[in-house]
């Protein structure tokens, strides 16, 4: 899967802002202000790190080694996932995972106010 196949994918869903809040080389996609994935954008293979559940974290590292711990994320609720030989299912599977993750944690105003958007 390609970086401009994730980034239509995720720009097609509600509320989604793209965004550089730490540096220039890593893209992060958010939603209502919060992050849901983030693409450092000169890395390759092409990585991206995702939030998933922790039940079903321990599953998916232990199945796919090109899932691990997150870098500087937290490791019980973050994945860097490298897209290189996952199929693409998979890897929409996971983004929308994080996204329903975030977006169920916002307040239910502010959820709101993206679906008028």
């Amino acid at each position: 899967m390609e970086i401009d196949e994730i980034l239509a994918y995720c720009n097609a869903k509600k509320g989604v802002e793209e965004t550089f809040p730490f540096d220039q080389e890593t893209l992060v996609l958010k939603v209502g202000g919060k992050m849901f994935l983030l693409i450092p954008l000169e890395q390759q293979p092409l990585t991206i790190s995702v939030k998933t559940d922790p039940e079903w974290t321990a599953d998916l590292r232990a199945q796919h080694s090109q899932i691990t711990g997150a870098y500087h994320m937290n490791k019980t609720h973050w994945n860097s996932v490298v897209c290189e030989g996952l199929k693409k299912d998979l890897i929409l599977i996971l983004i929308d995972h994080s996204y329903e993750l975030i977006f169920k944690s916002l307040t239910k105003k502010k959820q709101l106010e993206l679906y008028d958007m």
